[in-house]
């Protein structure tokens, strides 16, 4: 494992000429889907009755969620270079701010101060994102939940109640980034009959990064989510308009590294032994551009260890789910990019 830390360090020390003289910043940025993370207590305003203690999801088991998440949140994108953790962590399937609280008070998230932002959602069941950042390097500056508006197909006098998009903007280490932090309307239905809620979701979340453009063409923006979408349905690439080649970005355009991931059969979860690639990040064309001189991407990952995995039975090699019978890990492996800048 050491040695594959220092490779990394030497990829990231060898990208300019006079590379041994040069040193670099590295900061993790995240997003986990943690399935189901709802506290044991009642809440009328929402569907939570599945996750209550007369249901078999008892303290006890609520800890050991948190005990859980908290091993892996720890690791997530660490090296002997970056033993930091995640800088900016999104995060999905929340019942509320109680639970982000306690999470981050759990003893290997406790000492990195996160700070939380949070609102609630108009979803049925109460989950909702949020951000976690580390306060020692990330200030925020701003933040407003937006809201996905879009007719039921099965019921055109009603709105679909869905999650909201969570925008951030704030200074990290003294250079203005923006989050958006999505979970995307479901599959339910099938695909095809749900396709045009997600691409309602693309095409809102392309519009605040556009709007941000618009304030700014330099504009740094990571939209990062659960997006029930793989890196080339229509809710990335025409909704968007997402490309995976650094050569077939342009000037305003949005890049998707969880293409090439896609490609090579990574993914971040398993349905009917066939894996798929929902958990991505998106970055903004300044992100990716060749010079260092300040915060740009540098690669992206799925992180998985053998303990987040199922090792029998009929999801033998899936992510360790969560139930109210077994508190396990996730049904999602949580993703991540490296932006690294050069340290004068």
């Amino acid at each position: 494992m050491k040695s594959k830390f220092l490779f990394l360090f030497f990829v990231v020390i060898s990208l300019t000429s006079n590379a041994q003289s040069k040193k670099f910043k590295i900061h993790t940025i995240a997003f986990y889907n943690v399935e189901n993370l709802f506290d044991t207590i009642r809440d009328v305003t929402i569907n939570d009755e599945e996750y209550l203690p007369e249901n078999g999801w008892t303290y006890k088991k609520y800890r050991q969620k948190l005990r859980n998440l908290e091993r892996v949140i720890s690791e997530i994108g660490t090296s002997d270079q970056q033993p930091n953790g995640p800088v900016i962590l999104g995060v999905c399937e929340i019942e509320n701010r109680r639970v982000l609280e306690d999470l981050v008070q759990m003893p290997k998230l406790a000492k990195k101060d996160y700070g939380i932002i949070h609102f609630d959602s108009p979803d049925g069941r109460g989950i909702d994102v949020g951000l976690l950042y580390q306060k020692a390097h990330f200030v925020p500056t701003s933040f407003a939940s937006i809201p996905l508006r879009v007719k039921r197909t099965d019921d055109p006098e009603k709105w679909l109640k869905s999650r909201d998009q969570l925008l951030v903007t704030g200074l990290l280490d003294g250079e203005e980034i923006s989050f958006i932090v999505n979970h995307w309307p479901s599959r339910s239905g099938g695909e095809k009959r749900s396709s045009p809620y997600r691409e309602a979701a693309g095409a809102l979340n392309k519009k605040i990064m556009d709007s941000l453009y618009a304030i700014n063409p330099e504009a740094k923006v990571i939209t990062m989510g659960d997006l029930n979408d793989g890196p080339f349905n229509n809710s990335l690439k025409k909704s968007i308009g997402t490309v995976g080649k650094k050569e077939d970005l342009k000037k305003g355009g949005y890049f998707n590294p969880m293409e090439e991931l896609s490609k090579k059969g990574i993914g971040t979860l398993a349905y009917r032994d066939a894996w798929d690639l929902f958990d991505q990040m998106v970055l903004t064309e300044p992100l990716v551009r060749s010079d260092f001189s300040s915060f740009r991407f540098w690669k992206a990952g799925v992180f998985n260890r053998p303990y987040m995995i199922e090792t029998q039975g009929q999801y033998k090699g899936y992510p360790l789910r969560n139930s109210p019978s077994e508190p396990g890990f996730s049904d999602h492996f949580p993703v991540f990019v490296y932006l690294i800048k050069e340290v004068k």
